[in-house]
């Protein structure tokens, strides 16, 4: 894992939209891993790094974004918890895979990047 006091340096010098951007990409790139089984060690490291995101950027987030955000970091804790038993199932990645596109969708909309277009 990466030194997180200079993950966190880093990611908390960007605007709170940019950060949301940053988390959605995380969580792209979870369904994007999870589609190899070899993958686990990454898809890991990105589940902690996003659930790190969510920490640090939630404080600045309006309440209805501080719930939805709540609820993402309870998935991730979830997936994790069974990644070692589960990951090898590509019925349950596949499941991770639709669920991490709906919440990398969900998070960059309530960014608001997607508006500066």
């Amino acid at each position: 894992m990466k030194d997180l006091s200079a993950v966190r340096a880093r990611y908390i010098r960007d605007p709170l939209p940019v950060r949301l951007g940053g988390l959605a990409a995380d969580l792209a790139r979870i369904a994007s891993f999870s589609q190899n089984p070899a993958n686990i060690v990454p898809v890991a490291d990105l589940m902690r790094e996003a659930a790190h995101f969510i920490e640090w950027c939630a404080p600045e987030s309006d309440l209805e974004s501080q719930v939805t955000l709540l609820e993402l970091q309870r998935r991730l804790a979830r997936w994790r918890m069974r990644l070692s038993q589960r990951f090898p199932d590509q019925a349950w990645r596949d499941q991770v895979i639709a669920e991490a596109q709906r919440w990398s969708q969900r998070v960059l909309e309530m960014s608001g990047l997607l508006a500066e277009t």
